[in-house]
């Protein structure tokens, strides 16, 4: 893991640690990849539940709910997907927040509408998701490599935004 990497999952780590919440992961293409870099803090059992890795669509639809519908209709690699999947991580793992990877790593799979390199990133809560999309195909294991890096960039600016000072007002 890269010094970046390293430095976004000690400040994922703090930010769980001190609000108390729990994260877990679902995730396709990057097979376990984001999970390894949240537990590549010491300390991490504390917020980290498990991860899910369904890289077949059965998985997807048995443990995380995501509609068969819209595998059916739009494939695995879409933005509906994504989102299904942090909110049925949420709710299989009983976490607070959830970090999703559904896409096309590489080398082969991609089509002219999904090309290999499309890989959709999701987080958030059950009440809240944010989702990304990398599209951009540098060989199978930077795709991966960048995936899991962006997912946690994600996280990081979600958990951010959740844990900001709201302003007090008054009237």
């Amino acid at each position: 893991m890269d010094f970046e990497s390293k430095v976004i999952s000690r400040e994922v780590s703090e930010i769980l640690w001190e609000t108390e919440k729990t994260v877990g992961t679902a995730e396709s293409c990057t097979g376990g990849r984001i999970a390894e870099a949240i537990i590549a803090v010491p300390g991490a059992s504390k917020y980290f539940k498990g991860g899910i890795i369904s890289y077949v669509n059965e998985i997807k639809e048995n443990l995380l709910g995501v509609d068969p519908q819209v595998l059916e209709e739009k494939t695995a690699v879409c933005e509906e997907v994504a989102v299904a999947m942090v909110k049925g991580a949420c709710k299989t793992l009983n976490t607070d927040y959830a970090i999703s990877a559904t896409g096309l790593a590489g080398p082969s799979g991609g089509t002219k509408d999904i090309p290999v390199g499309t890989i959709w990133l999701a987080c958030g809560s059950p009440e809240r998701v944010v989702t990304l999309k990398v599209q951009e195909d540098h060989g199978r294991d930077i795709n991966l490599a960048i995936a899991t890096n962006v997912a946690m960039e994600l996280f990081l600016k979600f958990l951010k935004e959740e844990n900001a000072p709201r302003p007090v007002r008054e009237g």
